[in-house]
């Protein structure tokens, strides 16, 4: 089969992790070893999330003084591809001795036009007191939105319309590489509707979505979405919660789940699944192997016919 993985941001900084270099470089082992049980019999592609090294890197640029503006969005993603992609592909070499395991820098066109560009909702980096937020706002042109903690930045998110480097990706796959691709949803670029000329933008591509995007266009058989719980909950956080475990599209969608959670990857794999016909399921990163023969997670297949 030829599988997406789609890791969750916390695969290498879990939940209360420092984001050090060194947490990083433990954490990819577990990663790797997860991974590679499935690269031993299957055509595989591994997207990760990249929120809380966007986060670092964006208050870094933001406190040098050495800059006249900090670096957009689309630049830092693009170091936190390198940054991820060298520890993934490291690990992965290491797990799967003599197997081609590469890299690849990959963007995503959004269209200029999406809603979403008028309605900024993704935070990044980190909060700040009022004062600062309002000096911030007005040097820079940002959205803030308030949180328990204080104002924080908020980007745009608009949909995943292509992912421009998927043909090389194809080719990767054929020479039986492993690729690793569309960190954080890839760098997000509009065209220039008369020259073809690529743009970056200040927004960010959610990374389940962009998986979802990735796997339809290389034609996987199959969308394996790892995140930090063994299923999809429905009600998850209150007293009603029960696992969902086997489900179409229409009744994955039906279930409650928070919106900046479990939401895109409940959307994502019914995307999939609806578009293609295939296979897709989420699950905890550790059960990886047993997730995808049947044995774990929250399976999403296609309505029987008739149905």
């Amino acid at each position: 089969m030829r599988i997406v993985v789609a890791l969750g941001g916390n695969a290498l900084l879990r939940r209360g992790d420092r984001p050090d270099a060194d947490v990083q470089r433990a954490n990819v082992v577990r990663v790797a070893t997860a991974v590679a049980a499935l690269a031993h019999e299957h055509d595989l592609i591994v997207t990760h999330g990249n929120t809380p090294q966007l986060g670092l890197l964006a208050t870094e640029s933001v406190a040098d003084r050495s800059l006249v503006e900090p670096y957009p969005v689309d630049l830092l993603g693009a170091q936190t591809q390198g940054l991820i992609g060298t520890l993934l592909v490291r690990g992965l070499k290491d797990a799967l001795p003599g197997r081609r395991v590469v890299s690849l820098l990959t963007h995503t066109q959004v269209r200029g036009d999406d809603p979403a560009f008028e309605r900024p909702t993704e935070p990044v980096g980190p909060t700040y007191p009022d004062k600062v937020a309002d000096f911030l706002t007005a040097k820079h042109g940002w959205t803030m939105t308030r949180t328990r903690g204080g104002l924080r930045r908020v980007l745009p998110a608009p949909q995943p319309e292509r992912i421009l480097e998927c043909d090389t990706v194809r080719v990767l796959l054929e020479t039986g590489t492993v690729v690793v691709c569309a960190g954080g949803g890839g760098v997000p670029v509009v065209s220039d509707w008369a020259t073809g000329a690529l743009r970056g933008v200040e927004a960010v591509v959610d990374k389940d979505l962009a998986a979802a995007r990735l796997a339809e266009d290389v034609k996987a058989d199959f969308l394996l979405i790892l995140t930090d719980v063994p299923n999809v909950y429905d009600a998850y956080g209150t007293p009603d919660r029960r696992p969902v475990l086997d489900v179409t599209p229409a009744e994955l969608r039906a279930a409650r789940y928070a919106p900046d959670s479990m939401g895109p990857k409940a959307e994502a794999a019914a995307r999939f699944v609806e578009s293609t016909g295939q296979l897709a399921a989420i699950g905890a990163l550790d059960a990886a192997y047993e997730i995808v023969h049947g044995r774990s997670g929250t399976l999403v297949r296609p309505d029987l016919p008739g149905s």
